[in-house]
């Protein structure tokens, strides 16, 4: 099955890729579709339960995409496995969406392109979109056959940004661009509005990093904004440019790979990684330097 999206909805906002998004109608008449997986993937794990898209299937974030040792992802062996039980192999068309406007969908995209899984797109504006428009929600849990997939071996050096070569790119003067609220970026806080302080000992920012919080990429839908609008925030306030590297980062890397999809596909950056580290690393590795104020 071919995935493109020939409505106006998305077209007309000009994106770079604009193959990796699908708007809710499309996947509405597509859904009986036999070779499609849908996936789900949420901050608030049980939501899944409580409904979800015809057909979707749960990854949970935490307990499938992460080891359960090590801070870091699952082995190939893991990601074959987990894909194999939801009947997905490398030909098929995969729709991820989730709450949050996509946080955890765009963290399972990234995830799945560590393992050189390029064939999954979001759907934009994701559950709550999909939920404000009536659109139907069931309980059932779908079981597909399983599939042969076969995963390479983790890739993360395209994509990925670890503490060394972040520490590298700050001193360099890289582009940075820090997703979080602005009050984690000055120091204010050190974790999200009305999220519990999980373990972070230093509040600020990483030096020379600007802050363009997550949020500002989406409508008041979820949906993303425009290629123009993109450009005006990341562009003409940030000032990147596309032949930049561009590192993006927030808390734990969620976040962050919202962004890393903005500018990789909707934008069309060639070199953009995702420091999934993030501030829990960087906050509190010693004499890792820390800037506060809302000035890079």
């Amino acid at each position: 099955m071919t995935i493109k999206d020939p409505s106006t909805e998305i077209a007309a906002k000009g994106y770079a890729h604009a193959e990796k998004l699908v708007s809710t109608a499309w996947l509405a008449a597509h859904l009986d579709e036999p070779s499609l997986r849908v996936l789900e993937s949420d901050e608030d794990v049980l939501l899944y339960d409580m409904g979800h898209i015809p057909g979707a299937q749960k990854i949970d974030w935490h307990a499938d995409l992460n080891d359960p040792v090590e801070r870091d992802y699952v082995s190939s062996a893991c990601f074959q496995e987990l894909l194999r039980a939801r009947g997905i192999d490398e030909t098929t068309p995969v729709i991820l969406y989730g709450d949050k406007g996509n946080w955890w969908a765009a963290y399972a995209l990234w995830v799945f392109e560590l393992f050189g899984f390029t064939n999954a797109r979001l759907l934009d504006g994701g559950r709550a979109k999909w939920e404000a428009e009536g659109r139907p929600m069931v309980t059932d849990v779908p079981r597909p056959a399983p599939s042969a997939y076969k995963a390479p071996p983790r890739n993360d050096a395209r994509i990925r940004a670890f503490m060394s070569d972040v520490r590298a790119h700050q001193q360099a003067k890289g582009a940075l661009i820090d997703v979080r609220s602005l009050p984690e970026y000055t120091g204010e806080r050190t974790h999200m509005p009305d999220y519990p302080q999980e373990g972070t000992l230093r509040g600020g920012h990483i030096p020379g990093a600007r802050s363009v919080p997550w949020g500002r990429a989406a409508n008041a839908d979820g949906s993303f904004k425009s290629a123009a609008e993109l450009r005006a925030i990341y562009e003409g306030e940030a000032g990147l440019a596309p032949a930049q590297d561009v590192v993006t980062y927030c808390r734990i890397g969620e976040r962050s790979s919202h962004t890393w999809f903005v500018l990789t596909y909707l934008l069309g950056y060639p070199k953009v990684k995702n420091y999934d580290g993030s501030w829990t690393e960087w906050g509190n590795a010693v004499q890792s330097p820390i800037k506060t104020g809302s000035e890079p």
